[in-house]
């Protein structure tokens, strides 16, 4: 059980670097409970520990669960995450490793919806996931989830959502593994964690403090994408929109150090990064 600190306690990330940290919305697509588990019944812990949250480890790179990053940004102040909602998907196809980020970037919005409360747009994307699902050929296996995301945003029974975006991503992988997918697989979480950089640089943008842009300290999570690209397939690699994607993890990487505060226009310049990679997955959205 993970316990945050009081409103008037400073929360900072730079505290549990002991192992590279993905930060906020890596893990979007993570591989944990997506449930909050934050309680009040003990005493805050002077410092926050990386290995108090729930996590797995991927090539020695711990992966937090995400809501527990969610919450420290909400303890932090007011959050608008409904305004960094998309009010629509492209509709465009280009290929299998196009729609693998594409649906990565989609189920990130999963979670901005959740956050945000918006039970349309949750179920809005459900049925998008649902269609992505079936261009690459894991549509069975996401079914019933899809339809337990659009029956529990009915009830407004966000916890629910959250448990079955998490199991949709992870049933998705598994399906990919299975089918020797396993570079789309990886593309799915890279496309994640780009959309939720993109959310959360804008959010930090608009209530600047160094706590809150320390969320954003995740080398680890970026040379971890860079080695998976790396490794795929020269046809993979060479594909013009993974050209773009490498050049921006490289561009990003001096930005997120663990070692010194991350100003607002390294912020802003990661905002500018990402959001130019969105556009690049999913042209024409809004």
């Amino acid at each position: 059980m993970f316990v945050f600190p009081p409103p008037n306690r400073v929360i900072s990330t730079r505290s549990y670097m002991n192992k590279p940290f993905l930060g906020a919305m890596t893990a979007l697509l993570g591989v944990a409970n997506l449930t909050p588990v934050a309680t009040c019944a003990e005493a805050p812990p002077a410092k926050i520990s990386i290995r108090d949250f729930p996590a797995t480890t991927v090539d020695n790179v711990v992966v937090p669960v995400p809501s527990e990053v969610f919450n420290a940004l909400e303890k932090m102040g007011t959050v608008a995450w409904r305004s960094e909602l998309r009010q629509s998907f492209t509709k465009l196809r280009d290929g299998r490793p196009q729609i693998a980020l594409l649906m990565g970037t989609v189920i990130a919005d999963g979670f901005l919806a959740v956050q945000a409360q918006d039970g349309e747009r949750v179920k809005e994307i459900g049925r998008t996931v649902l269609d992505l699902a079936r261009d690459i050929n894991v549509r069975e296996v996401v079914l019933v989830h899809c339809n337990s995301i659009i029956e529990a945003a009915d009830r407004r029974d966000w916890k629910m959502v959250r448990k079955e975006l998490d199991r949709t991503q992870q049933d998705v992988r598994q399906a990919m593994d299975q089918l020797k997918d396993q570079e789309l697989s990886q593309l799915v979480s890279i496309g994640g964690w780009i959309r939720g950089t993109e959310a959360l640089t804008a959010l930090v943008m608009k209530d600047y403090t160094a706590d809150r842009a320390e969320l954003l300290a995740q080398p680890g999570l970026v040379n971890l994408f860079d080695r998976q690209i790396n490794g795929m397939s020269p046809r993979m690699k060479s594909t013009p929109l993974l050209g773009k994607i490498r050049a921006g993890l490289t561009e990003m990487r001096p930005l997120i150090s663990i070692d010194t505060p991350i100003s607002r226009q390294s912020v802003e310049t990661i905002h500018g990064i990402t959001r130019g990679l969105v556009r690049a997955i999913s042209p024409g959205d809004a």
